[in-house]
């Protein structure tokens, strides 16, 4: 595990642990979710969308000086919230790293747990699109 990584889980951790109840983290996530920044109109296209979320979730990366830079857009505030959790840890990662660093710290924090088996689905989903965009950037990076 690189040592950003291990940053940005340390930072996720110390922030969602300190909040007292599982609504509480929702409300984080949401939050998340909010800060953003806009996603461009012309990357919403149909290879784009996360299949297995509840909602339309729009997923793209770009590699920049080896790492690779997710960004994403829904209009479902928890999908959203789920996915820049992720891309708060995943982004700006080698395509190494991404492929071998599980997200075990959503388990950690308990936030698998408080998620319904859609959501839990959803969120394996985008983790999993993640692997799959970083793939074609492990030979350029």
């Amino acid at each position: 595990m690189s040592e950003t990584i291990r940053q940005k889980i340390f930072e996720i951790n110390q922030r969602f642990t300190t909040l007292p109840t599982g609504e509480a983290r929702y409300t984080a996530i949401i939050e998340m979710g909010r800060t953003l920044p806009s996603y461009p109109n012309s990357l919403k296209t149909p290879e784009r969308i996360v299949k297995g979320c509840q909602s339309t979730l729009y997923l793209d990366a770009t590699l920049k000086e080896g790492k690779v830079y997710f960004q994403t857009s829904s209009e479902a505030l928890i999908s959203a919230g789920l996915a820049a959790l992720l891309i708060a840890v995943y982004s700006g990662e080698t395509p190494q790293t991404i492929l071998t660093t599980p997200p075990d710290f959503l388990k950690d924090l308990g936030i698998s747990a408080s998620l319904s088996p859609n959501r839990s689905n959803g969120l394996y989903q985008i983790h999993l699109r993640m692997k799959q965009l970083a793939i074609p950037f492990l030979n350029l990076s």
